[in-house]
C-alpha cells in the first residue's frame, strides 16, 4: 500500500495525460474535481491536447523566424521545444542544426539590399564562429561539413566557388522544406501520452524497442566477445612470457660475453641450459632438452630456421601460341570469337604468376607483335577498338589496360604512332558508365607515366576535357574519379601542363578546391599534386589568393593524417612564394627517362565479365591450348634494369608522376620512411574490388556472368577495399617514364 502511496500521484497524472490526450473533456473535469474532494495530489502537467493545440504554433514560429532569419528567436524556440537528448544525439538533428546556423549566418548576404548592415552581420559571423568553436566542433572531422568551416575566414563567401550553392534559393528552400519535415517528426513524437507508451511496450506479447530476440542476439555477441577477448588474453600472455623469456636470456648472454672477456669460460652444460630455456616455449621441454646445444651451429642454425622464408614454389612456363593463326582469327573471326580471344589473352597475362611466368608472357606476346605496335600497317589488330561491336571495344580496351600496367607493356605500346589518339578518340566516345571507358582511361593514366606519351596528351587539349570530367564527379565511379584526378595531375607536373591549367585557372581551381572536400578520400594525393604543382604559374597564385584559397586549405589541417597535413603546409606555403620570373621553366626538352619497375595487375582488369560461354564453347586457356597451340619457342629476355628515382628536394614535394593503387600494394613498409623529408603522393590509384556497374548490356553475350576466368593456376583477383585516408606512397620518387 505503501509503494501505491508513493506513486499515486504519477499514476493520477499518467490518467490526466491520457484523458486530455483522448479529448474526454468533460471526463477530465470530474476527474479533477473527485480528485480535489478525495484530497488526491493530481500533478499540474500540461495536457497532451494542450500540447496539441500548441504544436502548430511552435512550428508556424519556428518557420517563421527561419524565414525572416531571425536567429535568436528561432534557436530560442529551437531549445525549448526539441529536446536536449534529440539535440545532442540524433545525427539528423545535428546536421540539420549546423546548416541553420549556417543559413542564418549568411542570411544578410542573401537578402540585404544594398550592403549588409556591418555590425548586424560581424555578430552573425561571430555566432556562427562560437558554434563552430563549441557545439559545432563535434561536426569537424566529418567531410561533408569541413569547408564551412572556413567560411568566417572568406572575405566574401557569396563568389567564392565553394560556397556559391549556398546563395541559391534553392538550398534554401530545401533546407526549409527538412525543418519542416523535421518538425512535423519531432513534435508530433513528443505528443505521445505515456500511459499509451507503457501499454505498448509493457506486456511481453508486444514487441520492445529492444526485444527479446534483440536482447538474445546481444547476449550472444557479449558471449563470442568475451570468449574472443580470452583467446586474445592469452595470446598476449603467451606473446609476454616469450618477451620477459627472451630478455632474460638476452641479459645472461651478455653476461656470458663480458665474462668471456675477463677470461671465465662457458660451460656446456651453462650453454646448454639457455638454449633450453630460448626454445621450451617453441617445443615441449622434453624435445629442447634431447637437443644437443653443445654441438656449434645447433642453436644458431634452429634460430634462424624458425625465421626462414617459405621457398617458393616453381610456377611452370606456359605452353607457346600460334600467334600468326591468333592475329588472323582476331582480324577474320567473328565478333563473339574475337572477345572470347581478346579474354583469354588478357587472363593468360593477368592471372599469370608474377616474374618469370608473367615476364615469358608478355615477351611473347611483344616479339610476336600481337597487337601490331611495330606494323607499319594502320589496320592491324588495334582497330578492334574500333568496332561496332561494344564487347569487342571493351574487350580490346581491358587488353590494352592489362599491358600497359606492366613497364615493358607501356614500352611496346607507346611505338605505335596513332594508339594514343585511338584511345583518346575513345574516351570522348564511349559512355562514362562503360567499362570500355573504364579501360581507356586506366590506359592513358598509365601512359601518362611516359613523358613522350604525356607531352602529346597535354598538346592534344586532355587538360581542359579532364576539367570538365572532373566538375561532374556524381557521374564518376571510384576507380574513374581515381584515375582522372591521377591522370589530371599527371598532366599538371609538366611546364607545358602548368600554362594549359594557367588558361583556365578559375576552372582549374575551382574544381580542385571542391575535390579537397570530397568523400572518396583516396584522391587527395593527387588532388594535392595537381594544386601544389600548378600553384608555381604566378597568374593561378594570384587567382587563387582571390578566390580564399589559403582558408579552404586550413580547415583540412584540423583533420587527416600527418601525411597530408605537410602537404597541405607545403602547398600553403606555394601559395605565398616569390617567383624569380614570370617565365616557367620549359621541361619539354628533357630526354625520356627509364621509371623503376612500375608493374602491378589490377583485380579491376577482370571484373564484371559479360562473356558466359555456351554448352561447347572453349574460354581462357583452353580455347588457346585447344586451338592455338604452338612450338615451344620460349625466349625470357631479361628484363632491362631500371634507374633507380631520383628523390625530390624537401621543398618541393608531389613532383614525380604516379599510378593510383600501386604503391600499398608494393612498397607499404617503404612508405613511412620515404615521407621524413616531405610529402610525395602516389602515381596510381590502390586496386580495390569494384561493385558491379550499371550500364549498357552488350549484345553479343547470350549469357551474363560476373564471375571471372575459371583456371586452376589462377591466383586470387581481389583487391584491397580498404578505404583510408593515408596514401601510402613510395613512388613518388620514381622517374616519370614507363
Amino acid at each position: 500500500m505503501g509503494d501505491v502511496l508513493a506513486y499515486e500521484a504519477e499514476f493520477l497524472g499518467l490518467v490526466r495525460e491520457y484523458l486530455d490526450f483522448a479529448e474526454f473533456e468533460e471526463t477530465v473535469k470530474v476527474f479533477a474535481k473527485e480528485c480535489k474532494i478525495k484530497g488526491k495530489p493530481l500533478p499540474k502537467t500540461a495536457g497532451v491536447s494542450l500540447r496539441d493545440s500548441k504544436a502548430v504554433p511552435v512550428q508556424k514560429d519556428l518557420l517563421e523566424a527561419f524565414d525572416n532569419g531571425e536567429q535568436k528567436d528561432f534557436f530560442q524556440l529551437w531549445e525549448e521545444h526539441v529536446s536536449s537528448s534529440v539535440r545532442d544525439n540524433e545525427p539528423v538533428a545535428q546536421k540539420l542544426e549546423f546548416y541553420l546556423h549556417v543559413h542564418f549566418a549568411t542570411y544578410l548576404l542573401k537578402h540585404s539590399v544594398g550592403k549588409p548592415d556591418k555590425a548586424e552581420l560581424e555578430e552573425r559571423i561571430s555566432h556562427f564562429k562560437a558554434y563552430l568553436e563549441t557545439k559545432g566542433a563535434a561536426l569537424s572531422q566529418t567531410t561533408e561539413f569541413l569547408p564551412f568551416y572556413a567560411l568566417p575566414f572568406v572575405p566574401n563567401p557569396m563568389v567564392h566557388p565553394s560556397f556559391k550553392e549556398l546563395f541559391q534559393d534553392s538550398w534554401t528552400l530545401d533546407l526549409r522544406t527538412r525543418l519542416e519535415k523535421f518538425l512535423c517528426l519531432t513534435l508530433k513524437a513528443s505528443q505521445t501520452p505515456r500511459l499509451l507508451t507503457l501499454f505498448h511496450y509493457g506486456d511481453n506479447s508486444f514487441e520492445w524497442p529492444l526485444g527479446n530476440k534483440t536482447l538474445q542476439h546481444l547476449h550472444q555477441q557479449l558471449v563470442e566477445s568475451e570468449h574472443r577477448t580470452m583467446t586474445y588474453l592469452k595470446r598476449f600472455n603467451k606473446m609476454q612470457a616469450d618477451y620477459h623469456n627472451l630478455i632474460g636470456v638476452t641479459a645472461e648472454l651478455v653476461d656470458s660475453l663480458e665474462a668471456t672477456v675477463n677470461g671465465k669460460m662457458i660451460t656446456p652444460e651453462y650453454l646448454q641450459s639457455v638454449c633450453v630455456r630460448l626454445f621450451s616455449n617453441q617445443m615441449r621441454q622434453s624435445v629442447a632438452q634431447s637437443i644437443d646445444f653443445t654441438r656449434p651451429g645447433t642453436a644458431s642454425t634452429m634460430l634462424r630456421a624458425s625465421l626462414a622464408p617459405v621457398k617458393k614454389q616453381d610456377v611452370p612456363l606456359l605452353p607457346s601460341l600460334d600467334y600468326e593463326k591468333l592475329k588472323k582469327d582476331l582480324l577474320t573471326g567473328n565478333d563473339r570469337l574475337k572477345a572470347f580471344l581478346l579474354q583469354a589473352l588478357r587472363w593468360r597475362l593477368t592471372t599469370s604468376h608474377p616474374g618469370e611466368q608473367r615476364d615469358t608472357v608478355l615477351q611473347a606476346y611483344i616479339s610476336n607483335d600481337l597487337l601490331d605496335c611495330h606494323s607499319k600497317c594502320q589496320r592491324g589488330v588495334l582497330k578492334l577498338l574500333q568496332s561496332k561491336s561494344e564487347v569487342v571495344r571493351q574487350y580490346m580496351a581491358r587488353l590494352i589496360n592489362a599491358f600497359a600496367s606492366l613497364a615493358e607493356g607501356r614500352l611496346y605500346l607507346s611505338q605505335n604512332p596513332v594508339l594514343l589518339q585511338m584511345l583518346e578518340e575513345r574516351l570522348k566516345a564511349e559512355d562514362k558508365d562503360s567499362l570500355t571507358w573504364e579501360n581507356v582511361l586506366g590506359a592513358l593514366q598509365k601512359f601518362s607515366l611516359r613523358r613522350a606519351l604525356q607531352s602529346a596528351m597535354i598538346k592534344d587539349g586532355l587538360i581542359f576535357w579532364l576539367a570538365d570530367v572532373l566538375a561532374d564527379t556524381d557521374s564518376l565511379s571510384d576507380y574513374t574519379l581515381e584515375y582522372s584526378i591521377a591522370l589530371f595531375m599527371n598532366l599538371c607536373l609538366r611546364s607545358a601542363g602548368k600554362k594549359m591549367c594557367a588558361r583556365i585557372a578559375d576552372r582549374v581551381l575551382r574544381v580542385l578546391s571542391d575535390l579537397l572536400g570530397h568523400e572518396n578520400h583516396e584522391i587527395q594525393p593527387y588532388v594535392n599534386g595537381a594544386l601544389y604543382s600548378i600553384l608555381a604559374i604566378p597568374s593561378v597564385r594570384e587567382e587563387a589568393r582571390a578566390m580564399g584559397m589559403e582558408e579552404i586549405l586550413r580547415c583540412f589541417l584540423k583533420e587527416g593524417n600527418a601525411e597530408m597535413i605537410r602537404q597541405i603546409e607545403f602547398i600553403i606555403k606555394q601559395l605565398y612564394s616569390e617567383p624569380l620570373n614570370d617565365n616557367i621553366v620549359s621541361d619539354d626538352e628533357e630526354e625520356e627517362e627509364d621509371e623503376e619497375d612500375h608493374d602491378i595487375m589490377e583485380a579491376d582488369l577482370d571484373k564484371d565479365e559479360v562473356l558466359q560461354p555456351q554448352l561447347g564453347e572453349l574460354t581462357g586457356e583452353k580455347l588457346l591450348t585447344t586451338e592455338y597451340l604452338g612450338i615451344m619457342t620460349h625466349t625470357p629476355k631479361t628484363k632491362r634494369k631500371l634507374f633507380p628515382g631520383v628523390h625530390q628536394s624537401i621543398d618541393e614535394p608531389l613532383q614525380r608522376p604516379v599510378t593510383p593503387r600501386y604503391h600499398r600494394t608494393v612498397y607499404p613498409t617503404e612508405f613511412s620512411s620515404a615521407f621524413t623529408s616531405k610529402p610525395k603522393i602516389p602515381r596510381t590509384p590502390e586496386i580495390y574490388s569494384a561493385s558491379p556497374r550499371k550500364g549498357k548490356i552488350p549484345t553479343i553475350a547470350p549469357q551474363f556472368s560476373q564471375s571471372g576466368p575459371q583456371q586452376t593456376s589462377r591466383p586470387s583477383s581481389s583487391g584491397s577495399s580498404t578505404r583510408s585516408r593515408q596514401s601510402n606512397c613510395t613512388l613518388c620518387a620514381l622517374c616519370t617514364h614507363g
